[in-house]
């Protein structure tokens, strides 16, 4: 057991709270009802946390080379926090930067001493709870700030009574996940889908790995595995939630996110207002120097104009309009492709077609800053992304943005799956001007239906009824609608349904797990069902997927 935090400590939970988030991100997005049922925070905070302990490690291994004396906890949490907060991806990402800056301002009293003691860390996780409330213009009951504030209270009652390090994250832990099973009854949301808090839940998970940490522990269970294992779904594969980036409705919110210097807290206090009067979920961060905004509203100018009457706002960051804000001029430049690839025969066709591949599928999504790598490695100017994958397309944005700072624009192709990413890549022209390749790419990827065979590795609830462990699962455009007990059976399935409205070419991408038969079978069928129909086989390789299906 752990009587006081140092900065080894501090490391060590960092590396782990990120190792378990990136395991459960998706269990976490599958949460999120609320604000918006837009199932990525546990993505959010999972990146957020992944780009800002990079900076720790950096900034460590610098410190090392130049034979300095290692860095203090309040150094460490100093710069986490100053990471964390230009890394912030949506609400709880920021959210999440904010409880660092606590925990950072609350270890800066200790800054003369090697440790941090169980009294500070009460007090950090106080601090924790009163900057995450301060950032959300419109706080509600029943959400992560809720959870942070009841943990916190419990931490400081322990540290009154004199409690050790480990009673008092103990407590924090305890109350946390009280507090967390209550959220349904203090938001409808949350009730009406059987869900509790996705934020709370992931900041439960970060106070249950410090808990291990101050114990010493290798153990993997959480208990906010207890919460996540109850949501109706099955996580592995995508759901029947996913949307189109390319399409928003009107009326529909967009996300503008931007840092803001220049300015003061009383012009930061007029911008909050006037964000407010205009938009919703506003979260205004930072200071006294530097400021991250959030808001979610329709008119995107609004909320620049607003943040240029505030300051100076720079890295400006739109939603599904993010090339609008990186509009180019001048003559065209060179083009690079980059194509996160699922398995090894779906890298050798994305490279020979002039890409550069990134190993990403489920279980090893490619992250922001693996992406970024192979923007670099392109050595273009304008670089067309197509991250293959629902799941990776929070990193490809990531990574565009970034590349954005260096002068390079990246251009996400919104291709959701393996095949739309090979639809987009047939009409690519490297002689073409990149907007032009762009919008015959996302309309090459729009016009390919896409569906998948997997097996169950769990049960569940689906589009196609309950499933049971080993069920053949059929995919059809992104959501599990057929399950039977025949491989063959239920790929010659999904098929009809894709082909219910014409087609000319099949693509079929043949897994790792794949049987020798499985093709040759699906394919006979098909062309025996459809004449004239045109079928092509690539050995992907892919793990998870017998096979995955494109019509064009």
């Amino acid at each position: 057991m752990l009587h006081d935090i140092d900065p080894s400590t501090v490391r060590r939970w960092a590396v782990l709270a990120r190792g378990a988030l990136g395991e459960r991100r998706e269990r976490i997005d599958a949460l999120n009802v609320f604000p918006v049922p837009d199932g990525d925070t546990g993505t959010n905070l999972y990146l957020t946390l992944d780009q800002g302990f990079d900076r720790v490690r950096a900034a460590h291994t610098k410190r090392n080379a130049n034979g300095g004396p290692p860095l203090s906890v309040g150094e460490q949490t100093r710069i986490l926090a100053d990471a964390t907060l230009l890394t912030a991806r949506g609400n709880s990402g920021v959210i999440l930067s904010q409880m660092v800056r606590g925990f950072a301002e609350s270890f800066d009293e200790v800054e003369g001493a090697a440790c941090a003691g169980p009294v500070e860390v009460a007090r950090g996780l106080t601090r924790a709870a009163e900057l995450a409330h301060a950032c959300v213009q419109r706080p509600v009951a029943g959400t992560i700030l809720t959870v942070a504030a009841d943990s916190a209270t419990a931490a400081v009652a322990a540290a009154d009574t004199d409690g050790t390090l480990g009673e008092v994250v103990g407590a924090a832990v305890e109350a946390a996940e009280t507090s967390l099973a209550e959220t349904p009854s203090l938001l409808p949301a949350l009730k009406d889908a059987g869900v509790v808090d996705a934020g709370g839940a992931g900041y439960l998970l970060l106070l249950e790995i410090l808990d291990h940490v101050v114990r010493d522990t290798d153990e993997r269970r959480f208990r906010v595995d207890d919460f996540l294992n109850q949501t109706r779904l099955v996580t592995f594969t995508p759901t029947a939630t996913a949307q189109d980036p390319t399409t928003v409705p009107a009326g529909v919110d967009y996300e503008v996110m931007y840092l803001i210097d220049q300015t003061d807290e009383a012009r930061i206090a007029t911008l909050k207002n006037e964000l407010d009067a205009i938009g919703e979920a506003v979260i205004v961060v930072g200071g006294p120097q530097l400021w991250n905004v959030h808001v979610h509203l329709e008119d995107i100018g609004a909320a620049i104009e607003r943040g240029i009457e505030a300051g100076r706002p720079h890295r400006i960051r739109v939603g599904p309009l993010l090339e609008a804000v990186h509009d180019r001029q001048g003559p065209p430049a060179p083009v690079g492709v980059v194509a996160c690839a699922a398995g090894p025969g779906l890298a050798d066709l994305f490279e020979s077609a002039g890409a550069i591949a990134v190993a990403s599928g489920p279980g090893q999504r490619a992250s922001a800053g693996e992406l970024l790598d192979a923007v670099h490695a392109s050595h273009a100017v304008d670089v067309l992304l197509l991250p293959n994958d629902r799941d990776t397309h929070l990193a490809a944005q990531a990574a565009a943005r970034a590349a954005a700072d260096d002068g390079i624009a990246v251009h996400v192709i919104p291709s959701t799956t393996a095949v739309q990413g090979m639809a987009a890549l047939v009409v690519y022209d490297p002689d073409a001007d990149p907007m032009v390749n762009q919008i015959a790419m996302v309309q090459a990827s729009a016009q390919t239906h896409h569906g998948a065979v997997s097996t169950a590795v769990k049960p569940g609830l689906t589009s196609g009824g309950w499933c049971e462990i080993g069920d053949i699962l059929g995919i059809v455009d992104g959501d599990i609608t057929l399950i039977g007990q025949d491989t063959t059976e239920v790929a010659l399935r999904v098929l009809e349904r894709l082909l219910a409205g014409g087609g000319e070419l099949v693509t079929l991408i043949r897994g790792a797990g794949a049987g020798d038969d499985l093709v040759d079978d699906v394919v006979r069928e098909l062309r025996s069902a459809h004449f004239g129909l045109e079928v092509e086989v690539v050995d992907g390789g892919q793990p998870h997927y017998e096979l995955l299906i494109g019509v064009e």
